[in-house]
């Protein structure tokens, strides 16, 4: 994707919005803001938090594992979204073993809430002009493996 946005990203008008379809994961968001691209969507985080998995600061988290059962600490403890404020990994596992669709909607929220606050420390990033140093910190918490993250 990236040698492809390096590649076509320059022949596209500047004073347009750039939008690249598909791309929802916190590296390709990075990396795409990072080649030009203004705007995203993507099913996968909803798709993903449908069965139970969460984007945190620290990488994705299952929360459906039996190893949640009673983990009472918030998805996320560096999030401050309605789910993470409201509700601990134990009751949202509870809610999927029980096929309850409230857990479903928790996590969705959660995981849409996670994305909208990258894209928050994205801007920021770009008007500090700090992207690289960002995306280093970033992918090294999320657990991506960067051998050379100043190299994008």
């Amino acid at each position: 994707m990236n040698r492809v946005l390096d590649f076509t990203t320059p022949m596209l008008p500047t004073n347009k919005p750039r939008y690249l379809m598909g791309v929802g994961s916190p590296d390709s968001l990075i990396d795409g803001v990072m080649r030009g691209v203004d705007m995203f969507d993507c099913v996968l985080p909803t798709r993903i938090a449908r069965n139970g998995t969460c984007m945190t600061s620290r990488g994705r988290l299952a929360v459906k594992n039996a190893k949640f059962a009673r983990d009472f600490r918030p998805l996320d403890e560096k999030c401050d979204c309605y789910t993470c404020r409201h509700y601990s990994r134990a009751y949202i596992r509870h809610l999927f073993k029980a096929d309850e669709t409230f857990g479903l909607r928790l996590t969705s929220y959660h995981n849409l809430y996670f994305l909208l606050n990258l894209m928050r420390q994205i801007r920021q990033a770009i008007m500090d002009d700090s992207l690289l140093d960002f995306k280093q910190d970033f992918f090294e918490e999320y657990g991506y493996n960067l051998p050379n993250a100043k190299n994008f």
